[in-house]
């Protein structure tokens, strides 16, 4: 315990471990997913497992699990070497995963759901008395009375974890692998959840937890992996990382590695800028918006920053009207408004590019002119009926300006490249004549001469007159494009940043940190620009 009374992860010595995964690799189409990545997790720990989107840490639970074969490296459970086939293996072996979304029946009752398919039987038929006493006593043991011939649908989302939990440790698991099981749980929830998770690492299991959250990390992860770019980058007990350190080795950057920013331009960006195109005040949903205050004017580009699960998609969704907004407001162009639905959002000059492009993005068995003119079709029609020559018209000017690459505007966009049904997915909102233009990970997926040539669109539109809000895990091509940085940490605005304030380097201090001492690698991000200034003068450059 620590003096403030708060219980502090604890430390074991690390043994033998139970699970060693060593030079992991697997290709998909020929692209590396995993090179060389490891893992060592101990009976009697909580490891975290870490990584931003794309890391490799779905694919390093799935090849462990038996969902993936790995191409290369070996697998050692128990001390012995271990190839699983599919996931039941797995299970059988002593290896439970419960997953973000819960993988409960919700019309089946809880008792059923602990010991669904394992069931106590007598004289050959399932003996519900066993059932129902076995489920209540373990969840007993969690500190959870509860009822358990009810329907599991009918219990709050925490309570759900707790039942799967329980029919991982019913089923005598030696390893449980938590994958972001506290993303859509409240505080309170959350900590009866990890109270369940302690009890388990005293018992002597295993547990690997994957989070984005760092203070869940430090509350209750002993050791930690961090993996990046399909590799394994950093192994680490939590108390010899910081999370300062932890950010930067996610992100792949470094205090030494920051490049100076043009400060002369952003200030002439911001000097120029034209009237507020939207502002958002203290918007809040739960659970993963409680406190976001951003605005955005005319001819400015304001980067969004925040690590993965930080609540930034989920603003964008609030300011779009995709999501119900339970507290805060919004203004476009100085007037309150109340967006009830994205329609509402168009009809006011907002434009929406999703971070799925698959998913909510593309209608991939359309042709790539449908997929483009999809939004201003009701301006392109008279009397229902689609004036073709427009249409092909706004259709052949942004597959020239945007170089969208393609056979014929005719074939379906699925046969595009991911950087080239980004384009067209951008010139679908382009031509509605937004006048505010939200990007989420508009980068994601796109090799690195589309994510160049998006970047390009974006200064150009900025440029132009219209307002920017983006939003990015690569801090790298964020501050290449925004001159403001509005930082959100556990769907929290936590800090703004501009001019020489605005750096890689204070944006990650501000994820880390939050609000509390960001000021100090400030302060030395001005100092790195007033020291390089005076070598280029030494050099006459």
């Amino acid at each position: 315990m620590t003096e403030s009374g708060k219980e502090t992860p604890h430390a074991p010595l690390i043994p033998a471990p139970l699970l060693e995964m060593q030079d992991i690799g697997i290709s998909f189409g020929g692209v590396p997913a995993l090179r060389s990545a490891n893992l060592s997790v101990a009976a009697g720990e909580v490891h975290a497992l870490i990584g931003q989107n794309g890391a490799g840490k779905s694919t390093m639970i799935k090849i462990l699990t038996g969902a993936y074969r790995r191409a290369a490296g070996s697998v050692r459970f128990e001390g012995r070497e271990v190839d699983f086939r599919t996931p039941k293996q797995a299970r059988e072996a002593g290896i439970s995963t419960i997953y973000q979304e819960i993988n409960l029946v919700p019309f089946r009752s809880v008792a059923e759901n602990i010991f669904l398919g394992r069931e106590p039987r007598r004289f050959g038929l399932i003996d519900w008395r066993a059932v129902q006493q076995r489920a209540s006593a373990l969840l007993e043991s969690f500190g959870l009375q509860i009822d358990v011939k009810k329907p599991v649908g009918r219990y709050s989302t925490a309570i759900q974890q707790m039942v799967a939990l329980a029919r991982a440790v019913s089923s005598d698991a030696k390893m449980v692998i938590m994958d972001e099981s506290t993303s859509s749980l409240d505080e309170r929830e959350v900590e009866l959840l990890f109270t369940v998770v302690r009890k388990l690492r005293d018992d002597g299991r295993a547990v690997i937890f994957v989070s984005h959250r760092l203070d869940e990390l430090y509350a209750l992860c002993d050791r930690v992996t961090v993996m990046r770019d399909g590799q394994t980058v950093a192994q680490s007990t939590m108390a010899e990382m910081d999370k300062l350190q932890l950010v930067t080795t996610m992100l792949g950057r470094t205090l030494a590695a920051v490049v100076q920013e043009d400060t002369a331009s952003r200030e002439a960006n911001l000097a120029r800028r034209g009237k507020q195109a939207i502002a958002a005040s203290q918007l809040s949903a739960h659970p993963k918006v409680s406190d976001v205050s951003l605005e955005v004017h005319a001819g400015e580009a304001v980067g969004l920053a925040g690590l993965l699960g930080s609540g930034r998609t989920e603003t964008m969704r609030l300011m779009f009207g995709a999501d119900p907004l339970e507290r805060g407001s919004l203004s476009i162009g100085g007037a309150a408004v109340t967006l009830k639905s994205p329609q509402d959002a168009i009809a006011r000059g907002l434009a929406y590019l999703t971070e799925d492009r698959k998913g909510e993005g593309i209608v991939p068995e359309l042709s790539v002119r449908d997929n483009l003119t999809l939004v201003c079709l009701r301006t392109l029609a008279k009397n229902g009926v689609v004036d073709v020559k427009k249409q092909q018209a706004i259709v052949d000017r942004f597959i020239a300006s945007l170089g969208i690459k393609l056979r014929s505007a005719d074939q379906p966009i699925r046969e595009l490249s991911g950087g080239n049904q980004q384009k067209v997915l951008l010139a679908r909102w382009l031509a509605a004549e937004p006048s505010l233009l939200l990007l989420d990970e508009p980068t994601r997926g796109i090799d690195v001469g589309a994510k160049a040539d998006v970047a390009k669109v974006v200064r150009e539109l900025r440029d132009a007159g219209l307002a920017v809000l983006l939003s990015a895990s690569e801090l790298e091509e964020l501050t290449a494009v925004a001159d403001r940085a509005v930082v959100i940490r556990d769907g929290r605005t936590v800090a703004e940043l501009t001019g020489a304030e605005m750096s890689e380097t204070a944006i990650m201090d501000a994820i880390a940190y939050g609000s509390e001492g960001h000021s100090q690698l400030v302060e030395a991000a001005h100092a790195a620009h007033i020291e390089d200034a005076l070598e280029g003068d030494r050099h006459g450059t």
